[in-house]
């Protein structure tokens, strides 16, 4: 009787083996619909998976955020997730997947490009004229060598800065308006207006790009950044890039 019962069981397993893709998919979408009901927005939700770990199910905000929940949303897990054996954090690990991006899709004509050096690598930011951290990011970036620079005027901040931007984007010399205002605090001259719709079209941009902050980095390939960096932490992430 016991050896008839586990032959059912092994049965019983086989049949469900072959029906899991089609249900786990099916949990998928019922996740993603109940998380979408629990914060009140039908279309709040970018992507759900199931994870290998926990029994959890990683659901990416439309937002940028990552939080993680059960098969029956019964709690929303929005912290860390870190792997006890090899002590690597599963959550960052992800997170910088998710956050890069395909570099060579860029409007590189859109931002005020310098270069330095041999110009040899490539650094992008997404800045904002009035962003304190903006300000302090400028003076670690004198001191990295042989690079191109593309600042992508980024005004999120306050309608101020979105004067700036289009007053140093219709500047005669766009790279030194942009220097002598992030680094020296010399307000760019009012000159002669010009199509400074590149600005909004940047706005637009790091919104699809999910850039909630200033600074924000890219890397060549495609890698984010965000936050201030000192210079000795650039030149480590420009070491680092591969294409």
């Amino acid at each position: 009787m016991v050896i008839e019962k586990l032959r059912a069981m092994v049965a019983a397993l086989g049949t469900l083996a072959a029906v899991l893709p089609a249900v786990a998919h099916a949990d998928e979408a019922a996740v993603k619909k109940a998380v979408e009901a629990f914060v009140g927005s039908p279309s709040a939700v970018e992507s759900v998976a199931k994870v290998p770990y926990g029994g959890l199910y990683e659901v990416l905000m439309k937002s940028g955020e990552l939080v993680y929940t059960d098969d029956k949303v019964t709690f929303l897990l929005d912290g860390r997730v870190i792997d006890t054996k090899t002590r690597r954090d599963v959550t960052a690990a992800r997170m910088a997947q998710l956050s890069t991006i395909d570099f060579g899709t860029l409007p590189l004509d859109q931002a005020i490009k310098q270069v330095r050096g041999n110009g040899s690598r490539v650094l992008v930011t997404f800045e904002d004229p009035n962003c304190t951290y903006c300000k302090r990011l400028a003076k670690e970036l004198t001191q990295v060598k042989n690079v191109t620079l593309y600042t992508f005027l980024y005004p999120i901040l306050t309608p101020d800065s979105t004067e700036k931007s289009r007053t140093i984007w219709c500047s005669k010399d766009r790279a030194k308006a942009w220097n002598d205002w992030i680094l020296e605090a010399k307000a760019p001259p009012s000159g002669p207006k010009c199509d400074s719709e590149v600005v909004d079209r940047n706005v637009e941009l790091g919104r699809k790009l999910r850039i909630n902050g200033t600074p924000t980095l890219f890397l060549a390939d495609g890698r984010r950044i965000g936050g201030y960096v000192a210079a000795a932490q650039l030149e480590e992430a420009l070491a680092g890039v591969t294409k």
